[in-house]
């Protein structure tokens, strides 16, 4: 088979083609890609790094399996549910991180329940409520929300940052073959070399970790909880962190729209958001049950995909196989978690507004109309909303009290939720899902 040197304005969808090595390489990309973000994390949480990379990996190739190896997606940590593990464990309590990580996997039941309904009944009834005049915002909502934490690395550094902007700027816009289609891990590699000669790396920490190790104690599971369990913190977890599960959902839905937009598929039709929901679900509630962050779609890798033009979802399994097998080397863990921050925020940067620019794209392709007012006052409410609450109010969430229990909603949750009921509310719908924006019922919609 010859090697594939160029790469069209279509992609490339096969990446055996370009050969074993190059494929290998592009997936130690992606692990690249997802790893800052990821392990950020558990390291505001107090969980397991090398946990949080075995069940990205392992919550990957799950969802992959269930949805059929067709969805080129990558599973990392979701930073959704922040709020809710800060609201049961505000320090990163050891005893009290299981109890949270159990409201975490009662979240993980609602994707359950949703994907049951898109089964049951037909797709183009469940995604009346979820049109790209809802799905678009909340797609450039999630882009610019993160966009504080890149920032906030580069901060640190922006010198090393820039190191990490301009490999990636010109790598992307002059490389050649192998270079055009790896811009990220060479913008880390660069940006990570440049700091160490620097002497801006601190590699005590790699040092003194073991090369081999479990990647987590039982201790530190949800199950370890039952020898001991306190009901009322229980119940008052599962209260207070399931709601999240609402903007994880509409986020999923954004982020499968962005990658079918991204990779010109839709995959909302096949293999299907009952699967890629299921599959989303299941990986979630598995890593929290042992220990690990939530499981989410990552923009980081769709904004990967959009800079390489490689979409073949056998480069995402190889990611995953790549974290996996890293989560049993503390070394690794350690090697990676000693990035400098403005590496991270450097390659951030680009790959954050990635993401906002697909939600931007899922907009204008599906043509929505903005000389209606309902559709300016529900784009409107929900970036003001998602943004707004994010970076106006002290804890990022607002917090509702119920008495002695008090349920905390992120910005992308409250403006997810606005959005949703005033899509459904307000007279005046357009969007027919499956239709072509053009008139075209036969052709496929670009989501």
């Amino acid at each position: 088979m010859s090697t594939k040197t160029s790469i069209d304005s279509n992609g490339i969808y096969d990446a055996r083609e370009l050969g074993t090595a190059k494929m290998f390489v592009l997936g130690l990309q992606h692990m690249f890609a997802m790893f800052g973000a990821t392990v950020l994390v558990p390291a505001l949480t107090g969980l397991s790094v090398s946990a949080t990379l075995l069940f990205a990996g392992l919550g990957t190739l799950l969802f992959h399996f269930l949805s059929k190896g067709k969805v080129p997606a990558f599973l990392g940590s979701s930073f959704a549910f922040l709020a809710g593990y800060w609201a049961i464990a505000p320090n990163g309590e050891a005893e009290l991180l299981p109890y949270a990580c159990l409201g975490v996997a009662s979240a993980g039941l609602l994707y359950l329940i949703l994907s049951l309904l898109f089964k049951i009944f037909d797709a183009k009834r469940v995604m009346r409520y979820f049109p790209p005049i809802v799905t678009g915002p909340i797609i450039i909502a999630i882009g610019l929300t993160l966009s504080s934490s890149a920032i906030g690395n580069c901060n640190a550094n922006w010198w090393i940052a820039l190191v990490a902007i301009l490999t990636v700027i010109v790598c992307n816009i002059w490389g050649k073959g192998m270079i055009k289609i790896v811009p990220i891990l060479l913008g880390v590699v660069a940006s990570y070399l440049v700091a160490a000669i620097t002497g801006n790396v601190d590699f005590t920490a790699v040092r003194e970790a073991a090369w081999l190790g479990l990647p987590f104690r039982m201790e530190n599971t949800v199950f370890a909880i039952f020898k001991a369990p306190d009901v009322s913190l229980i119940i008052t977890s599962i209260i207070t962190i399931m709601p999240i599960a609402i903007a994880t959902i509409v986020e999923h839905i954004g982020d499968i729209s962005a990658i079918s937009s991204t990779v010109n598929k839709n995959y909302i039709k096949d293999p299907g958001l009952h699967r890629t929901l299921l599959g989303d679900g299941l990986a979630t509630i598995a890593a929290s049950l042992f220990g690990a962050p939530a499981n989410t779609t990552y923009g980081e890798n769709t904004g990967v995909l959009a800079l390489t033009k490689v979409y073949d979802p056998r480069v995402i399994r190889i990611a995953a196989g790549f974290a996996i097998l890293f989560s049993f080397s503390p070394k690794f863990a350690s090697l990676v978690s000693s990035m400098p921050a403005a590496t991270i925020g450097g390659v951030s940067l680009i790959l954050y507004g990635m993401i906002s620019a697909i939600g931007v794209r899922n907009v204008v392709e599906n043509r929505v109309d903005f000389t209606k007012g309902r559709n300016i006052i529900i784009a409107a409410l929900i970036l003001v909303l998602s943004i707004g609450i994010k970076y106006g109010s002290e804890a990022g969430a607002i917090t509702f009290d119920f008495g002695s229990v008090s349920i905390s909603l992120s910005g992308l949750a409250v403006g997810a939720i606005v959005g949703i009921i005033l899509n459904a509310v307000l007279p005046g719908k357009d969007y027919e899902f499956g239709k072509d924006p053009q008139g075209d019922s036969s052709a496929i919609l670009k989501v």
